[in-house]
């Protein structure tokens, strides 16, 4: 009987993939597990750990974030900086992230789907490892990098992680919701780094000011090579001619330069984990200059003091009480049948940025001009309008193409 038992546990031995637990390396063979909460990779320093994060009820996503003190280690108060499959959550039971014995690293959802994969072979013995610096690195004879979390950024960029012209950062949807949001930082093709606001229905670049030549925003366009990167110590440093330094500069502290769900980027610094993240530095001051960031048939009013406040237009609801990216919709019936029949209201105390909306350019551009000339003939004291054009052309349902942007432009003094 005793023998018996004992060729009962030497199978489930050989049968049983090895789970790793509380390491800073994945072995090829190996697993972590959504349901062990202990099966999670941490860099040797300790400052940074990898595992499964918690995004809504039963739904995780692989990623890595700055460890904590245990007493305050709950995934809501988590920083996280990289995630592996913020737009494809996996369930908690079952799912596991596995590295095959081809090089393959590889995240399965409870039915053994493949979520998200590195897609890497190797001819050698790789493992999984998680740096001091918080990248995630799949190696193969020592050294070799077959796939590294650094190459693929999510919303955050960390010290002397390079940002090239192959790498997008791309927002939140909300402080909640981690799937991909609306805002987006990259390299253009004009060489600049540069903010984009790509909404459901119309995109739009708003940093730097567009409305500017480069020089004129102390940019460069002239160095192809697309590349930045924030040091240690609080310096950043783009292609660009894009430089900055945090408030703090000089202290080796934890960073990471963020682009927020609201549009603005962020550098965030503190001494030691466990303490309160303190904004060093921020691209954009008025929050109100962010595309998008009240929705369609909205006002964004801001105060240094108070910060940001969105309302809806007169004759004008809120769509969705908890995110204004929606923004507002009419109290009233809007009809088209009555050709040139229109009408404006005088907004004052305001500096905002109007967008027009039109089916044909002709179209576009008569509104604007009709929009500008009522703005300055009505003599608005302390009314500041820049009158954006977008004329779009509805392909087919939900599908949109932006012909032309900034086609007029003008001011209400």
């Amino acid at each position: 009987m005793g023998t018996l038992f004992l060729i009962f546990l030497l199978s489930l031995a050989i049968h049983s993939p090895p789970s790793s637990s509380t390491s800073d390396s994945l072995s090829r063979g190996s697993s972590l597990s959504v349901e062990k909460p202990e099966d999670v990779l941490f860099s040797a320093d300790g400052v940074f750990t990898a595992g499964f994060h918690q995004v809504g009820n039963n739904s995780f996503c692989f990623a890595i974030w700055f460890t904590e003190p245990s007493i305050s280690d709950h995934y809501r108060n988590r920083t996280v900086v990289w995630m592996a499959n913020r737009d494809q959550p996996v369930n908690g039971k079952r799912s596991k992230l596995s590295l095959q014995k081809t090089g393959n690293l590889i995240l399965t959802d409870a039915g053994q789907s493949i979520v998200w994969a590195t897609t890497t072979t190797s001819p050698s013995p790789a493992h999984l490892s998680l740096q001091n610096s918080g990248n995630l690195i799949l190696l193969h004879s020592g050294s070799v990098v077959l796939w590294q979390s650094f190459d693929s950024p999510t919303d955050t960029l960390l010290p002397l992680q390079p940002f090239t012209r192959k790498a997008t950062l791309i927002s939140t949807r909300s402080q909640s919701n981690f799937s991909s949001g609306f805002y987006k930082l990259f390299f253009n093709n004009d060489n600049l780094l540069r903010l984009l606001f790509d909404g459901l229905e119309i995109s739009s670049v708003y940093w730097p000011d567009p409305s500017r030549v480069s020089w004129d925003n102390e940019r460069s366009t002239y160095n192809n090579s697309r590349n930045a990167m924030l040091d240690s110590l609080g310096s950043f440093i783009s292609s660009d001619n894009l430089t900055f330094l945090s408030a703090d500069y000089g202290a080796e502290w934890q960073r990471r330069l963020r682009i927020d769900f609201d549009g603005n980027v962020r550098l965030y610094s503190r001494e030691n984990s466990g303490e309160k993240w303190v904004v060093s530095w921020q691209a954009i001051s008025d929050s109100c200059m962010i595309h998008g960031i009240c929705g369609a048939n909205s006002v964004c009013s801001y105060d240094p003091g108070f910060g940001r406040k969105c309302s809806c237009l007169p004759g004008y609801q809120i769509r969705n009480h908890i995110d204004w990216s929606f923004g507002c919709e009419p109290q009233f019936n809007l009809s088209y049948t009555k050709v040139n029949e229109s009408s404006f209201l005088k907004l004052s105390q305001v500096s905002s940025l109007v967008t027009i909306i039109a089916p044909t350019k002709i179209a576009a551009m008569e509104s604007a001009r009709a929009y500008a000339w009522t703005c300055i003939t009505a003599g608005g004291s302390n009314t500041h309008l820049t009158v954006e054009v977008v004329y779009i052309h509805a392909t087919r349902r939900r599908s949109y193409e932006v012909v032309a942007d900034r086609i007029y432009k003008d001011t209400c003094i």
